[in-house]
C-alpha cells in the first residue's frame, strides 16, 4: 500500500487487514473502514489494557507480549476496532453510543452510531436479531457496545501501530 509515493506496508491482503502498520493503512483496508477512538493504554505489572470511555479491556496475550517486547509505556492512543469486531452483547462493562442510522445490507446490518462526537459503524449479522430489526434498532436509541482485547489495534501519536 502506497501513500504520496511512499510504501506504507507490504504484505498479503490478510496480513495488512489483520496487522495494519499505521492509521492510514488501517483506514484504507476494509469496508466499512475501521472505527477510531481516543483511548488510553495502561500498563500495570507487565499487563496491558486499553481504556475507552470508562470501559477497560485487557489485551490478548499476543498483544501484551508484543507491547512488552517493545517496551511500550502507557500512553494516549488512537484505538482502532473494525466494525465486524464490535459486539452489542456486552457482558462486563461497555461504551454507550447513540444510533444515528441503520442500513439493511442483506445478511448484515450496518449500524451508524455516535460515541463522544465520533461517528462509528457496527456490523451486526441479521441472524442475531431474528428478523425483528425494526424494534431492535431505532434512530436516536442509546446502545451499548464492547470489543475484544484480541481484535483491537493501538496507534501511537505518530500514527504507527504500537505492536509492530
Amino acid at each position: 500500500i502506497m501513500k504520496d509515493g511512499f510504501i506504507q506496508q507490504i504484505g498479503t491482503p490478510q496480513e495488512v487487514f489483520d496487522h495494519p502498520a499505521n492509521l492510514f493503512v488501517a483506514g484504507f483496508i476494509g469496508t466499512p473502514q475501521m472505527n477510531f477512538f481516543d483511548a488510553e493504554l495502561v500498563g500495570r505489572d507487565g499487563h496491558y489494557a486499553v481504556v475507552l470511555d470508562g470501559m477497560t479491556v485487557e489485551l490478548s496475550e499476543n498483544k501484551q507480549q508484543r507491547l512488552a517486547a517493545k517496551g511500550v509505556a502507557g500512553q494516549h492512543v488512537t484505538l482502532g476496532v473494525r466494525p465486524q469486531h464490535i459486539s452489542l452483547q456486552c457482558e462486563s462493562g461497555s461504551v454507550k453510543a447513540r444510533m444515528d442510522v441503520f442500513e439493511m445490507m442483506g445478511s448484515e446490518i450496518h449500524l451508524h452510531a455516535n460515541v463522544n462526537g465520533r461517528d462509528m459503524v457496527i456490523i451486526v449479522p441479521t441472524t442475531d436479531i431474528n428478523g425483528n430489526y425494526s424494534d431492535a434498532f431505532t434512530i436516536g436509541k442509546e446502545i451499548d457496545f464492547s470489543f475484544s482485547g484480541s481484535t483491537c489495534h493501538l496507534f501511537g501519536n505518530d500514527g504507527k501501530n504500537l505492536e509492530f
